[in-house]
């Protein structure tokens, strides 16, 4: 654990410094904008690279030194923050910083699929879903710290200042991977593996070619939340407010994976997943409902809370799951189809928004709640039906 307590760290700063960025760059493009489409564009482009690489980075995982990998992708990601960075400071055309979006996103492609084959080399399988549950906690801290900080930033200073903090937060990163990389060898798998090698070890698989499959479908709809939640309170609310709200919410991911990290999953994990996700649902439905922060806030945080179960249950369904001689490619794999839904709902949510908000002669803030609740309810159906497939519940037994 010593050894995934480093590796934790080193991630935890990075995700901070790429906390402030999102955050800032949200409230940057919609109130120079004004338009929900583009702060979805700037999410695509952030996501998109990330996506369509991770096959091929995770292949690289079983090839070569993981660790270094993880450098690599740190080091040349910020370039990419660089780019948006001279881009917002210089007031160059809006395609910069969707140029900048995707280089950042593209090379931190190499990270995660490296850092999660890293995870199954230093723990034993006992060690997962507290290493899960810390994996939760770190992304709680990251949306609790995040707004708050960037709005108190934006306040006295400007967007270039978050940037500047998102590339510096880099160098600890790296030599976390680094300090890691002294203290153990990674398995690494010569030419064995291909591109199809993941995708070839999930369809042989069915338990877990139908949970990717299935997940894929789910991650639409929690795009949904994460796009237009921010438009949605900013087209009635300060961004100090906003941050306020965007803190309570996701402290109910530091209590959860607080929980998980000191007690685990009772439950079992296959039921874990599929009672959480209804429960977001739920609290989607309710979230987008009125425009009143009495009651989104309440059921923001009900959301979050459920995340690091959700995430933790997939997890260890998976891990548990995968041939370890080419976990890297199918961790790849995993990532790309699993959130393919992602890119489909930044690519439509905003413009779906602005489309209904535009029907319904609504404020855009009312469009994007309008789709938020639609999408509560179709994702609570969908985790609900999730109980039904066999092949999933014995992922568990197995």
């Amino acid at each position: 654990m010593k050894l995934f307590w480093i590796l934790w760290a080193g991630q935890l700063i990075s995700q901070l410094g790429s906390g402030l960025t999102s955050f800032g760059l949200s409230v940057y493009v919609f109130r120079t904008t004004g338009s929900a489409f583009l702060v979805s564009m700037v999410a695509l482009a952030s996501f998109l690279p990330y996506l369509l690489l991770s096959v091929p980075s995770g292949v690289l995982s079983d090839r070569y030194d993981r660790r270094l990998l993880m450098v690599a992708g740190d080091g040349f990601s910020a370039a990419g923050v660089a780019l948006i960075l001279l881009a917002v400071s210089l007031d160059l055309p809006f395609i910069f910083i969707i140029i900048g979006a995707c280089i950042s996103s593209a090379f931190s492609s190499l990270t995660d699929p490296a850092f999660r084959a890293t995870i199954s080399d230093v723990l034993t399988k006992e060690e997962y879903a507290k290493a899960g549950g810390l994996n939760g906690l770190s992304s709680g801290v990251r949306f609790i710290i995040c707004p708050l900080l960037s709005a108190l930033l934006l306040s006295f200073s400007s967007m270039e200042l978050l940037l500047i903090i998102d590339i510096l937060s880099f160098i600890p990163t790296i030599m976390a991977a680094l300090s890691v990389r002294r203290r153990t060898q990674s398995r690494k798998n010569g030419e064995k593996v291909s591109l199809t090698t993941g995708f070839r070890a999930l369809y042989a698989n069915k338990g877990l070619f139908v949970l990717v499959i299935y997940t894929s479908l789910i991650t639409f709809f929690m795009g949904v939340i994460q796009i237009l939640s921010e438009p949605m309170i900013l087209s009635f609310s300060s961004v100090m407010t906003l941050s306020v709200a965007e803190v309570i919410c996701a402290s109910g991911m530091v209590v959860s994976s607080l929980v998980i990290s000191g007690k685990g999953i009772k439950i079992g994990y296959r039921r874990a997943l599929c009672f959480s996700l209804i429960t977001s649902g739920l609290a989607m439905f309710a979230f987008g409902f009125t425009m009143s922060l009495f009651i989104i806030v309440p059921f923001g945080f009900v959301f979050f809370f459920t995340i690091p179960y959700a995430n933790t249950a997939l997890d260890y369904l998976v891990r548990s799951n995968l041939e370890r001689s080419a976990e890297g490619s199918i961790w790849g794999a995993v990532g790309f189809v699993s959130q393919t839904g992602y890119v489909f709902s930044y690519a439509l949510s905003g413009l779906v928004s602005d489309s209904v908000a535009k029907a319904l002669d609504v404020s855009v803030g009312r469009g994007c709640a309008l789709v938020i609740s639609g999408g509560g309810i179709l994702l609570a159906l969908l985790a609900l039906a999730l109980l039904s497939f066999d092949s999933v519940r014995k992922l568990e037994h197995d």
